[in-house]
């Protein structure tokens, strides 16, 4: 698909006030000190032609994952860094506030740019996930969002539904949800290094051109080349992913021939920064040693031609200068997820080179505070999606007497879960020994106390989908005694050395991990038991797990190897069947103790 540069779009958020609007008087001045006059000899261009200099806003955020709703729990938080070294947190998110802070931020702003990392929609609560996100690219909408990035999460449905976000219309077996036909996105979705296996071109646009009297600001999207590791095998069908640094520098180059030289890279790739708090001067220890991960490669061999970098798919929040490859100090942001933070970013436009001021760049991450008044607008939208989905939400499916939560290495959601694909398998085939679940897959955990009218310990279905949003399959596969151990070995080697995943376990099946060893040293062969006896490396095994890892995914290789495949129903039933089956009102189900594996550190 050929890619386009789009002139400016009638915006709602634009008033005639702002159209009129120029660079204040103090901004300009401070510019003066700091660049050279115009053509004119005018300090920062104040003369009867427009300012030299011209500051664009870009307001940027990433990995929504359709958390319309302020999201509940620690996803409903940030930590904030005081001045005295002591940090407190911040109830933040939810997209009625995130509206209000975005349009309040652009006031005063006529030139100013909203642009996202990527994994907008999937994973998300019910309101969303159950209209197959629907709701969040209208409220993405609302938001004036002008671009955004894929990211691997938005492919979790495979890229004829991503293709069906971006231009409308109703899913292909559902049909419409409302009297009308669902337009698809207002803005552009980059896929500058998603390419099709046969034609060998982008899926999606692979840039996008900002202008604006005469300014203009080039967009290039990518998500991470290791998304199909991370996406199941029919959502990545067909398609190739290929080297972020590479595929950007390629379309750098040709922006540039096209006279676009202010560029900006949106990555759904991130980093680590060394502190929590969203306020952390990432810079502090210089030279960029505030941050580590993937996202610092990239960002030193990505080309200087591109002046700012917009992250995500960490989850992490940070605003940090890392050299490119020239040695020139370059900002590369993320703004956290689910809405609870957004980037301001201050990009100084040169009318005259055509080009940010590099040394102007200024970046600070803002909480979406749940202080300020809801958009309407948005508060409108969330209703008429809860009306929709109430029917279906509102069902009880179980009970608890207290919170599972999703915490630790090994987590109690993630135990029962593993508990509840195990009882599911043994329904499709008595000879089941086990069940395996991959932690990123366990979305939030379950509370005992009451979200709406259902009562305190009622697990409803809107919140066990929360839980599983995905709609993996629960698989049947035969595996060696041998390949168990080493897919247990895949959770702290290969591709997770450095950031293991371990696998939460079904009732039985106990080990050690040992943390201060490393790699696959790590799992202490000898005490992996099932139901009290070794696991036998010649014998067969019959092991329940969901169709992510039935494809090898998370750098699950083994796992992706077995034999005698059944495929059963998807993971979210499995789950609500068995809290019915096992709990009642009067005898709910106690959340697991969490010790099926032996944790040394």
């Amino acid at each position: 698909m050929p890619a386009t540069t789009q002139p400016d779009r009638p915006r709602r958020r634009r008033t005639a006030a702002l159209l009129a609007a120029t660079v204040s008087l103090a901004t300009a001045g401070a510019l003066a000190a700091a660049l050279p006059a115009d053509a004119h000899g005018n300090p920062g261009g104040q003369g009867h032609k427009p300012s030299r200099y011209q500051d664009v806003q870009l307001l940027s955020f990433n990995d929504l994952h359709g958390n319309l709703e302020p999201p509940s729990g620690s996803s409903g938080r940030v930590t904030e860094l005081q001045a005295d070294g002591t940090t407190k947190t911040i109830d933040a998110g939810g997209v009625e506030y995130l509206a209000t802070h975005l349009r309040d931020a652009r006031k005063g702003n006529p030139y100013s740019i909203t642009a996202a990392g990527g994994d907008m929609v999937g994973a998300s609560p019910l309101i969303s996930g159950l209209f197959h996100d629907e709701p969040t690219i209208e409220a993405l909408n609302k938001l004036d969002l002008d671009v955004t990035s894929v990211g691997n999460h938005e492919f979790d449905e495979g890229a004829k539904e991503l293709a069906r976000l971006q231009n409308g219309g109703c899913h292909p077996t559902e049909g419409c949800y409302t009297d009308k036909k669902f337009k698809g996105a207002d803005f552009p979705y980059l896929a500058a290094n998603v390419l099709d296996e046969k034609t060998k071109k982008p899926i999606l646009k692979p840039y996008w051109v900002w202008k604006k009297n005469g300014v203009k600001v080039g967009f290039i999207g990518v998500t991470l080349e290791g998304t199909p590791g991370i996406v199941s095998a029919d959502g990545v069908k067909g398609l190739q992913f290929k080297d972020e640094v590479e595929t950007i520098n390629k379309y750098a180059k040709e922006l540039q021939k096209q006279g676009v030289k202010s560029i900006v890279a949106l990555i759904h790739e991130g980093g680590f920064p060394a502190s929590a708090s969203y306020n952390y001067d990432c810079d502090a220890s210089g030279g960029g040693s505030g941050i580590s991960g993937p996202i610092v490669d990239i960002a030193k061999n990505v080309t200087p031609a591109v002046d700012a970098l917009v992250t995500g798919h960490t989850h992490n929040a940070y605003v940090c200068t890392i050299n490119d490859p020239s040695g020139q100090p370059r900002m590369v942001t993320s703004a956290a997820s689910f809405g609870r933070l957004y980037t301001d970013t201050t990009l100084t436009y040169d009318r005259k080179t055509g080009d940010i001021a590099r040394t102007a760049v200024k970046s600070a991450n803002h909480v979406v505070t749940r202080t300020v008044p809801k958009a309407a607008d948005l508060t409108a939208l969330i209703g008429k999606w809860n009306t929709l989905a109430a029917p279906i939400g509102n069902r009880a499916i179980g009970y608890i007497s207290g919170d599972v939560n999703n915490t630790g290495t090994e987590s109690p959601m993630g135990d029962l879960i593993a508990d509840a694909q195990l009882a599911y398998g043994k329904k499709l085939d008595p000879e089941t020994d086990l069940a395996l679940m991959n932690p990123g897959g366990v979305r939030a955990g379950l509370t005992y106390a009451a979200k709406g009218s259902e009562g305190d310990g009622v697990v409803t279905y809107a919140e066990g989908f929360t839980v599983q949003p995905f709609a993996n399959t629960v698989n049947l596969q035969d595996f060696t005694g041998a390949q168990v151990i080493q897919a247990l070995k895949e959770q702290v080697s290969g591709t997770n050395t450095a950031a293991p995943k371990v696998l939460q376990v079904s009732s039985g099946l106990t080990y050690t991990l040992d943390l201060t060893k490393t790699g696959a040293d790590r799992v202490v062969i000898d005490s992996i038991k099932l139901n009290g006896s070794a696991i036998d490396p010649a014998a067969t095994y019959r092991v329940a797990t969901n169709s992510f890892l039935a494809g090898g995914g998370d750098g699950f290789t083994t796992l992706g190897q077995g034999t005698g495949d059944l495929v059963g129903t998807d993971d979210l039933t499995a789950l609500a069947d068995y809290l019915t089956a096992n709990s009642s009102a009067t005898t709910p189900i106690t959340p697991p103790a969490a010790n099926r594996i032996n944790i040394v550190q």
